[in-house]
Protein backbone atom coordinates (compact mmCIF):
# COMPACT_ATOMS: atom_id res chain seq x y z
CA UNK A 1 0.00 0.00 0.00
CA UNK A 2 1.60 3.29 -1.08
CA UNK A 3 0.61 6.50 0.65
CA UNK A 4 1.34 10.01 -0.64
CA UNK A 5 3.89 9.11 -3.29
CA UNK A 6 6.06 11.93 -4.58
CA UNK A 7 9.40 12.13 -6.30
CA UNK A 8 12.46 12.02 -4.10
CA UNK A 9 13.52 15.38 -5.48
CA UNK A 10 10.31 16.92 -4.22
CA UNK A 11 10.77 15.20 -0.89
CA UNK A 12 14.25 16.61 -0.50
CA UNK A 13 13.04 20.06 -1.49
CA UNK A 14 10.31 19.91 1.11
CA UNK A 15 12.62 18.55 3.77
CA UNK A 16 10.16 15.69 4.25
CA UNK A 17 10.37 12.06 3.21
CA UNK A 18 7.04 11.67 1.44
CA UNK A 19 7.96 9.13 -1.19
CA UNK A 20 7.42 6.30 1.24
CA UNK A 21 5.05 3.66 2.39
CA UNK A 22 3.61 3.91 5.86
CA UNK A 23 4.51 7.51 6.56
CA UNK A 24 1.38 9.63 6.41
CA UNK A 25 1.89 12.72 4.33
CA UNK A 26 3.16 15.85 6.02
CA UNK A 27 1.34 18.34 3.87
CA UNK A 28 2.69 21.79 3.07
CA UNK A 29 -0.82 23.14 2.58
CA UNK A 30 -3.56 23.72 5.08
CA UNK A 31 -6.64 21.55 4.78
CA UNK A 32 -10.24 22.67 4.93
CA UNK A 33 -11.45 24.74 7.83
CA UNK A 34 -11.89 22.52 10.87
CA UNK A 35 -13.47 23.13 14.29
CA UNK A 36 -11.02 24.72 16.74
CA UNK A 37 -10.84 26.09 20.24
CA UNK A 38 -11.30 29.84 20.59
CA UNK A 39 -9.83 32.04 23.33
CA UNK A 40 -10.55 35.71 23.99
CA UNK A 41 -7.11 36.27 25.52
CA UNK A 42 -5.25 34.33 22.80
CA UNK A 43 -7.36 34.78 19.63
CA UNK A 44 -4.44 33.76 17.39
CA UNK A 45 -4.42 30.22 18.83
CA UNK A 46 -6.63 27.72 16.99
CA UNK A 47 -5.85 24.25 18.37
CA UNK A 48 -8.01 21.31 17.28
CA UNK A 49 -10.80 20.09 19.52
CA UNK A 50 -9.98 17.24 21.93
CA UNK A 51 -12.55 14.80 23.31
CA UNK A 52 -11.89 12.54 26.30
CA UNK A 53 -13.90 9.37 25.78
CA UNK A 54 -12.91 7.55 28.96
CA UNK A 55 -11.12 8.53 32.15
CA UNK A 56 -10.68 6.55 35.35
CA UNK A 57 -9.16 7.29 38.74
CA UNK A 58 -6.26 5.03 37.81
CA UNK A 59 -5.04 7.32 35.02
CA UNK A 60 -1.33 8.08 35.32
CA UNK A 61 -0.37 11.62 36.38
CA UNK A 62 1.04 13.79 33.61
CA UNK A 63 0.03 15.55 30.43
CA UNK A 64 -0.61 14.23 26.92
CA UNK A 65 1.81 15.31 24.19
CA UNK A 66 0.67 15.24 20.55
CA UNK A 67 1.50 17.11 17.36
CA UNK A 68 -1.67 17.38 15.24
CA UNK A 69 -1.08 17.79 11.52
CA UNK A 70 -2.65 17.47 8.08
CA UNK A 71 -6.16 18.99 7.90
CA UNK A 72 -5.91 21.29 10.90
CA UNK A 73 -6.14 25.07 10.88
CA UNK A 74 -2.86 25.23 12.80
CA UNK A 75 -0.33 22.43 13.19
CA UNK A 76 2.13 22.35 16.04
CA UNK A 77 3.20 20.79 19.33
CA UNK A 78 0.25 20.52 21.73
CA UNK A 79 0.14 19.64 25.44
CA UNK A 80 -3.27 18.76 26.91
CA UNK A 81 -4.46 17.66 30.33
CA UNK A 82 -6.64 14.71 31.33
CA UNK A 83 -9.77 16.76 30.63
CA UNK A 84 -8.65 17.47 27.08
CA UNK A 85 -7.91 21.12 27.86
CA UNK A 86 -4.94 22.88 26.28
CA UNK A 87 -1.90 23.41 28.51
CA UNK A 88 0.44 24.68 25.78
CA UNK A 89 0.11 25.10 22.04
CA UNK A 90 2.73 26.41 19.62
CA UNK A 91 1.36 26.96 16.10
CA UNK A 92 4.06 26.53 13.49
CA UNK A 93 4.46 28.06 10.05
CA UNK A 94 4.35 24.55 8.61
CA UNK A 95 1.87 21.68 8.62
CA UNK A 96 4.84 19.34 9.01
CA UNK A 97 5.39 18.53 12.68
CA UNK A 98 6.06 15.18 14.37
CA UNK A 99 7.36 13.39 17.46
CA UNK A 100 6.69 16.04 20.10
CA UNK A 101 7.93 14.85 23.50
CA UNK A 102 9.90 15.54 26.69
CA UNK A 103 13.58 14.58 26.71
CA UNK A 104 16.64 15.60 28.74
CA UNK A 105 19.52 17.72 27.48
CA UNK A 106 22.46 18.87 29.62
CA UNK A 107 20.67 17.37 32.61
CA UNK A 108 17.47 19.36 32.20
CA UNK A 109 14.04 18.48 30.79
CA UNK A 110 13.38 19.93 27.35
CA UNK A 111 10.75 19.73 24.63
CA UNK A 112 11.73 18.38 21.21
CA UNK A 113 10.02 17.93 17.85
CA UNK A 114 10.66 17.70 14.12
CA UNK A 115 9.35 20.43 11.83
CA UNK A 116 9.08 20.59 8.06
CA UNK A 117 9.87 23.55 5.86
CA UNK A 118 7.43 26.47 6.13
CA UNK A 119 4.25 26.07 4.10
CA UNK A 120 5.23 29.13 2.07
CA UNK A 121 8.86 28.07 1.66
CA UNK A 122 11.94 30.03 2.60
CA UNK A 123 13.22 27.87 5.45
CA UNK A 124 14.63 24.52 6.47
CA UNK A 125 13.30 21.41 8.11
CA UNK A 126 14.97 20.02 11.19
CA UNK A 127 14.73 19.32 14.89
CA UNK A 128 13.93 21.87 17.61
CA UNK A 129 14.79 21.87 21.32
CA UNK A 130 12.89 24.17 23.74
CA UNK A 131 13.58 24.70 27.44
CA UNK A 132 11.02 24.82 30.27
CA UNK A 133 10.49 28.54 29.68
CA UNK A 134 9.55 27.81 26.05
CA UNK A 135 12.70 29.40 24.69
CA UNK A 136 14.67 27.90 21.81
CA UNK A 137 17.74 26.07 23.04
CA UNK A 138 18.94 25.08 19.59
CA UNK A 139 17.98 23.69 16.22
CA UNK A 140 19.68 20.47 15.09
CA UNK A 141 20.44 19.14 11.62
CA UNK A 142 22.26 16.00 10.44
CA UNK A 143 25.66 16.39 8.81
CA UNK A 144 27.34 15.04 5.70
CA UNK A 145 24.72 16.66 3.48
CA UNK A 146 21.90 14.48 4.81
CA UNK A 147 18.39 15.56 5.72
CA UNK A 148 16.76 14.45 8.94
CA UNK A 149 13.33 12.96 8.46
CA UNK A 150 10.15 12.92 10.53
CA UNK A 151 10.62 9.67 12.40
CA UNK A 152 13.13 9.97 15.22
CA UNK A 153 15.11 12.54 17.18
CA UNK A 154 16.50 10.97 20.34
CA UNK A 155 18.78 12.82 22.75
CA UNK A 156 21.28 10.46 24.37
CA UNK A 157 22.75 10.57 27.91
CA UNK A 158 25.97 11.90 26.39
CA UNK A 159 24.14 14.92 24.90
CA UNK A 160 24.26 13.69 21.35
CA UNK A 161 21.29 13.23 19.03
CA UNK A 162 20.28 10.10 17.16
CA UNK A 163 18.15 10.89 14.12
CA UNK A 164 16.73 9.06 11.13
CA UNK A 165 17.86 10.05 7.65
CA UNK A 166 17.05 9.12 4.08
CA UNK A 167 18.34 9.81 0.60
CA UNK A 168 17.65 8.76 -2.97
CA UNK A 169 20.14 6.48 -4.66
CA UNK A 170 20.14 4.38 -7.84
CA UNK A 171 20.46 0.61 -7.84
CA UNK A 172 20.60 -1.07 -11.24
CA UNK A 173 18.99 1.98 -12.77
CA UNK A 174 16.07 2.07 -10.31
CA UNK A 175 15.44 4.92 -7.89
CA UNK A 176 15.69 3.59 -4.34
CA UNK A 177 15.02 5.40 -1.07
CA UNK A 178 17.74 4.44 1.34
CA UNK A 179 17.14 4.64 5.08
CA UNK A 180 19.79 5.58 7.57
CA UNK A 181 20.66 7.13 10.88
CA UNK A 182 23.18 9.53 12.32
CA UNK A 183 24.53 10.37 15.71
CA UNK A 184 25.53 14.03 16.00
CA UNK A 185 27.06 16.04 18.80
CA UNK A 186 24.33 18.59 19.52
CA UNK A 187 26.66 21.39 20.59
CA UNK A 188 29.21 21.14 17.79
CA UNK A 189 27.25 19.45 15.01
CA UNK A 190 30.03 16.91 14.54
CA UNK A 191 28.87 13.61 13.02
CA UNK A 192 29.88 10.72 15.29
CA UNK A 193 28.15 7.86 13.47
CA UNK A 194 26.60 7.64 10.02
CA UNK A 195 24.86 4.42 8.97
CA UNK A 196 23.23 3.73 5.55
CA UNK A 197 20.92 0.76 5.00
CA UNK A 198 22.09 -0.04 1.47
CA UNK A 199 25.51 -1.09 2.80
CA UNK A 200 23.98 -3.72 5.09
CA UNK A 201 20.45 -4.68 4.02
CA UNK A 202 19.56 -6.17 0.64
CA UNK A 203 16.62 -4.94 -1.38
CA UNK A 204 15.08 -8.43 -1.35
CA UNK A 205 14.49 -8.16 2.40
CA UNK A 206 11.70 -5.67 1.72
CA UNK A 207 7.98 -6.47 1.85
CA UNK A 208 7.23 -3.30 -0.09
CA UNK A 209 6.60 -4.29 -3.68
CA UNK A 210 8.86 -2.85 -6.33
CA UNK A 211 6.75 -0.25 -8.21
CA UNK A 212 5.85 -1.27 -11.75
CA UNK A 213 6.49 2.26 -12.87
CA UNK A 214 10.31 2.61 -13.04
CA UNK A 215 9.91 6.34 -12.44
CA UNK A 216 8.55 5.77 -8.95
CA UNK A 217 10.84 5.39 -6.01
CA UNK A 218 11.35 2.07 -4.21
CA UNK A 219 11.14 2.72 -0.46
CA UNK A 220 12.57 -0.64 0.49
CA UNK A 221 13.71 -0.01 4.07
CA UNK A 222 11.85 2.85 5.82
CA UNK A 223 13.64 3.39 9.12
CA UNK A 224 11.31 4.77 11.81
CA UNK A 225 12.87 4.38 15.27
CA UNK A 226 16.25 4.22 16.99
CA UNK A 227 16.82 2.92 20.51
CA UNK A 228 20.00 2.58 22.56
CA UNK A 229 20.28 -0.99 23.81
CA UNK A 230 21.62 -1.96 27.23
CA UNK A 231 25.12 -2.54 25.82
CA UNK A 232 25.24 0.82 24.04
CA UNK A 233 24.55 -0.56 20.59
CA UNK A 234 21.47 0.45 18.61
CA UNK A 235 18.07 -1.12 17.94
CA UNK A 236 16.61 0.15 14.68
CA UNK A 237 13.12 -0.47 13.31
CA UNK A 238 12.59 -0.68 9.56
CA UNK A 239 8.92 -0.75 8.66
CA UNK A 240 9.18 -2.08 5.13
CA UNK A 241 11.36 -5.05 6.00
CA UNK A 242 9.22 -5.95 9.08
CA UNK A 243 12.49 -6.14 11.01
CA UNK A 244 14.18 -4.82 14.14
CA UNK A 245 17.96 -4.66 13.62
CA UNK A 246 20.61 -4.58 16.32
CA UNK A 247 23.47 -2.48 14.95
CA UNK A 248 26.98 -2.06 16.31
CA UNK A 249 27.47 1.57 17.27
CA UNK A 250 31.17 1.34 16.46
CA UNK A 251 31.32 -0.70 13.23
CA UNK A 252 27.79 -0.41 11.80
CA UNK A 253 27.60 -4.18 11.46
CA UNK A 254 24.20 -5.81 11.97
CA UNK A 255 24.53 -8.01 15.05
CA UNK A 256 21.10 -9.66 14.70
CA UNK A 257 17.71 -9.35 13.06
CA UNK A 258 14.34 -9.80 14.75
CA UNK A 259 11.45 -10.52 12.38
CA UNK A 260 11.28 -10.22 8.62
CA UNK A 261 12.74 -12.50 5.97
CA UNK A 262 16.14 -13.01 7.61
CA UNK A 263 15.26 -13.22 11.29
CA UNK A 264 17.89 -14.60 13.63
CA UNK A 265 15.08 -15.36 16.08
CA UNK A 266 12.36 -17.93 15.82
CA UNK A 267 9.01 -16.33 16.50
CA UNK A 268 6.61 -17.82 19.03
CA UNK A 269 2.85 -17.88 18.66
CA UNK A 270 1.54 -14.40 17.89
CA UNK A 271 5.02 -12.84 18.05
CA UNK A 272 5.36 -11.96 14.36
CA UNK A 273 4.74 -8.32 13.50
CA UNK A 274 4.37 -6.29 10.31
CA UNK A 275 4.82 -2.65 9.19
CA UNK A 276 5.85 -1.86 12.80
CA UNK A 277 6.99 1.33 14.54
CA UNK A 278 8.67 2.45 17.76
CA UNK A 279 10.81 -0.47 18.93
CA UNK A 280 12.08 0.09 22.48
CA UNK A 281 14.04 -1.98 25.00
CA UNK A 282 12.68 -2.21 28.54
CA UNK A 283 14.97 -2.30 31.59
CA UNK A 284 14.04 -5.97 32.13
CA UNK A 285 15.20 -6.83 28.61
CA UNK A 286 11.81 -7.19 26.98
CA UNK A 287 11.12 -5.32 23.75
CA UNK A 288 8.10 -3.11 23.09
CA UNK A 289 6.84 -1.96 19.71
CA UNK A 290 3.76 -0.71 17.93
CA UNK A 291 2.62 -3.42 15.53
CA UNK A 292 0.63 -1.68 12.81
CA UNK A 293 -0.05 -4.96 11.01
CA UNK A 294 -1.50 -2.79 8.27
CA UNK A 295 -0.36 -1.09 5.09
CA UNK A 296 -1.49 -3.59 3.65
CA UNK A 297 -3.43 -5.12 6.56
CA UNK A 298 -2.32 -8.50 7.89
CA UNK A 299 -4.21 -8.58 11.23
CA UNK A 300 -7.69 -7.56 12.27
CA UNK A 301 -6.31 -4.62 14.23
CA UNK A 302 -3.14 -2.79 15.23
CA UNK A 303 -1.69 -3.51 18.65
CA UNK A 304 0.93 -2.60 21.19
CA UNK A 305 3.24 -5.57 21.57
CA UNK A 306 5.66 -6.63 24.32
CA UNK A 307 8.09 -9.41 23.38
CA UNK A 308 10.47 -11.44 25.52
CA UNK A 309 13.73 -12.18 23.72
CA UNK A 310 15.47 -15.37 24.83
CA UNK A 311 19.02 -14.57 23.73
CA UNK A 312 20.31 -18.10 24.37
CA UNK A 313 17.68 -19.87 22.29
CA UNK A 314 17.21 -16.83 20.00
CA UNK A 315 13.46 -17.15 20.39
CA UNK A 316 10.84 -14.39 20.74
CA UNK A 317 7.59 -14.88 22.69
CA UNK A 318 4.65 -12.60 23.42
CA UNK A 319 4.50 -11.15 26.94
CA UNK A 320 1.52 -8.82 26.44
CA UNK A 321 -0.55 -7.23 23.72
CA UNK A 322 -2.62 -4.06 23.91
CA UNK A 323 -5.61 -3.73 21.60
CA UNK A 324 -8.42 -1.25 21.47
CA UNK A 325 -12.11 -1.98 21.84
CA UNK A 326 -13.61 -1.28 19.37
CA UNK A 327 -10.70 -2.27 17.10
CA UNK A 328 -8.41 0.37 15.60
CA UNK A 329 -6.39 -0.18 12.44
CA UNK A 330 -3.49 2.26 12.05
CA UNK A 331 -2.12 1.94 8.53
CA UNK A 332 0.86 4.10 9.42
CA UNK A 333 2.66 5.87 12.30
CA UNK A 334 1.97 5.06 15.99
CA UNK A 335 3.88 4.26 19.18
CA UNK A 336 3.78 2.32 22.45
CA UNK A 337 5.17 4.09 25.54
CA UNK A 338 5.76 2.24 28.81
CA UNK A 339 5.00 4.55 31.73
CA UNK A 340 6.91 4.54 35.02
CA UNK A 341 4.05 2.89 36.93
CA UNK A 342 3.82 -0.04 34.52
CA UNK A 343 0.97 1.36 32.45
CA UNK A 344 1.27 1.75 28.69
CA UNK A 345 0.33 4.71 26.51
CA UNK A 346 -0.52 4.19 22.83
CA UNK A 347 -0.60 6.75 20.07
CA UNK A 348 -2.63 5.31 17.21
CA UNK A 349 -0.77 7.16 14.47
CA UNK A 350 -2.98 7.48 11.40
CA UNK A 351 -6.04 7.36 13.65
CA UNK A 352 -6.37 10.53 15.74
CA UNK A 353 -6.60 8.62 19.01
CA UNK A 354 -4.58 8.01 22.18
CA UNK A 355 -5.16 5.39 24.89
CA UNK A 356 -3.69 4.49 28.26
CA UNK A 357 -3.75 0.83 29.24
CA UNK A 358 -3.21 -0.82 32.61
CA UNK A 359 -0.50 -3.52 32.83
CA UNK A 360 -3.03 -6.24 31.89
CA UNK A 361 -4.52 -4.39 28.95
CA UNK A 362 -7.51 -2.65 30.57
CA UNK A 363 -8.30 0.72 29.00
CA UNK A 364 -7.94 3.40 31.69
CA UNK A 365 -7.95 6.52 29.55
CA UNK A 366 -9.03 7.15 25.97
CA UNK A 367 -9.30 10.23 23.78
CA UNK A 368 -9.47 11.62 20.27
CA UNK A 369 -8.57 14.94 18.67
CA UNK A 370 -9.62 16.89 15.60
CA UNK A 371 -12.08 15.80 12.97
CA UNK A 372 -11.61 14.24 9.58
CA UNK A 373 -8.13 13.82 8.13
CA UNK A 374 -6.09 14.67 11.23
CA UNK A 375 -3.39 12.66 12.99
CA UNK A 376 -0.27 12.78 15.16
CA UNK A 377 2.78 10.70 14.34
CA UNK A 378 3.15 9.67 17.99
CA UNK A 379 1.40 10.44 21.31
CA UNK A 380 3.00 10.40 24.75
CA UNK A 381 2.28 11.00 28.42
CA UNK A 382 4.87 12.92 30.46
CA UNK A 383 5.13 14.96 33.61
CA UNK A 384 6.07 18.54 32.73
CA UNK A 385 6.61 21.71 34.75
CA UNK A 386 7.12 25.04 33.02
CA UNK A 387 6.96 28.78 33.57
CA UNK A 388 7.00 30.87 30.38
CA UNK A 389 9.26 33.90 30.09
CA UNK A 390 6.45 35.82 28.42
CA UNK A 391 3.55 37.38 30.31
CA UNK A 392 0.08 36.01 30.87
CA UNK A 393 -2.54 37.71 28.71
CA UNK A 394 -5.88 39.28 29.59
CA UNK A 395 -8.72 40.46 27.39
CA UNK A 396 -11.96 42.21 28.34
CA UNK A 397 -15.29 41.47 26.70
CA UNK A 398 -18.40 43.02 28.17
CA UNK A 399 -18.33 42.61 31.94
CA UNK A 400 -15.84 39.76 31.88
CA UNK A 401 -12.07 39.51 31.92
CA UNK A 402 -10.51 36.50 30.22
CA UNK A 403 -7.01 35.47 31.28
CA UNK A 404 -4.56 32.78 30.13
CA UNK A 405 -0.86 31.96 30.26
CA UNK A 406 0.06 29.60 27.45
CA UNK A 407 2.19 26.80 28.86
CA UNK A 408 2.27 27.75 32.55
CA UNK A 409 1.78 24.60 34.61
CA UNK A 410 1.93 25.89 38.19
CA UNK A 411 -0.91 28.42 38.14
CA UNK A 412 -3.68 27.48 40.59
CA UNK A 413 -5.54 30.76 40.98
CA UNK A 414 -5.88 34.15 39.33
CA UNK A 415 -5.91 37.39 41.32
CA UNK A 416 -7.78 40.31 39.78
CA UNK A 417 -6.46 43.76 40.75
CA UNK A 418 -8.30 46.93 39.78
CA UNK A 419 -8.39 50.63 40.45
CA UNK A 420 -9.34 54.07 39.15
CA UNK A 421 -5.82 54.74 37.88
CA UNK A 422 -3.15 52.58 36.30
CA UNK A 423 -0.84 53.17 39.24
CA UNK A 424 -3.44 52.49 41.92
CA UNK A 425 -4.57 48.88 41.74
CA UNK A 426 -5.75 46.74 44.62
CA UNK A 427 -6.94 43.17 44.98
CA UNK A 428 -10.59 42.74 44.01
CA UNK A 429 -11.00 38.99 43.97
CA UNK A 430 -9.26 35.65 43.54
CA UNK A 431 -10.70 32.88 41.37
CA UNK A 432 -9.62 29.32 40.67
CA UNK A 433 -7.89 28.62 37.38
CA UNK A 434 -10.24 26.75 35.04
CA UNK A 435 -8.59 25.25 32.02
CA UNK A 436 -6.51 27.16 29.51
CA UNK A 437 -8.56 30.35 29.83
CA UNK A 438 -10.37 31.54 32.96
CA UNK A 439 -13.30 33.97 32.93
CA UNK A 440 -13.44 36.53 35.76
CA UNK A 441 -16.50 38.75 36.38
CA UNK A 442 -15.88 42.50 36.53
CA UNK A 443 -18.09 43.66 39.35
CA UNK A 444 -16.53 47.04 40.17
CA UNK A 445 -16.48 50.28 38.24
CA UNK A 446 -12.67 50.43 38.14
CA UNK A 447 -11.01 52.07 35.17
CA UNK A 448 -7.97 49.76 35.04
CA UNK A 449 -7.35 46.08 35.73
CA UNK A 450 -4.58 43.50 35.68
CA UNK A 451 -4.42 39.85 36.67
CA UNK A 452 -1.75 38.01 38.64
CA UNK A 453 -1.02 34.29 38.37
CA UNK A 454 -0.73 32.57 41.76
CA UNK A 455 0.68 29.17 42.64
CA UNK A 456 -0.69 26.79 45.30
CA UNK A 457 1.06 28.78 48.05
CA UNK A 458 -0.37 32.07 46.87
CA UNK A 459 2.92 33.30 45.42
CA UNK A 460 2.76 35.51 42.34
CA UNK A 461 4.27 33.84 39.27
CA UNK A 462 3.51 36.50 36.70
CA UNK A 463 1.20 39.39 35.87
CA UNK A 464 -0.61 40.57 32.81
CA UNK A 465 -0.26 44.06 31.37
CA UNK A 466 -2.58 46.65 32.87
CA UNK A 467 -5.69 47.14 30.74
CA UNK A 468 -8.04 50.10 30.54
CA UNK A 469 -11.76 49.40 30.79
CA UNK A 470 -12.69 52.65 29.07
Amino acid sequence: MTRSIRTAAAAVAAGVVLAVTGCSSVSNAAGPTAPTRHYHSEPSLKPPLVQILKRTRHTTPGYIFIAPKKDVVQAGPLIIDNDGRVVWFRPLDTHGVTDFRVQHYLGRPVLTWWHGRPDKGGGDSGYTIYDSSYRVVTHVQPGNGMLGDIHEFKITPRNTALMTTSRQIRVKGRRVLEGGLQEVDIKTGRVLFDWRSIDHVRLVESYYHLPKDPGRIFDYFHVNSIEIDHDGNLLVSARNTHTIYKISRSTGKILWRLGGKGSDFTMGRGASFAWQHDARRRPDGDLTLFDNSAGPQVRKQSRGLVLHLDMKRMHATVVRTFVHRPPIVAVDQGNLQRLANGHYFVGWGHQSRFTEFGPRGTILFDGRFGRGRVDSYRAYRFRWSARPRYRPLVAVSGRWAYVSWNGATDVVRWELVAGPRKSQLRRVQIVAKKGFETRIPLRSAAGWIAVRALDHRGRALGRTATVSLD
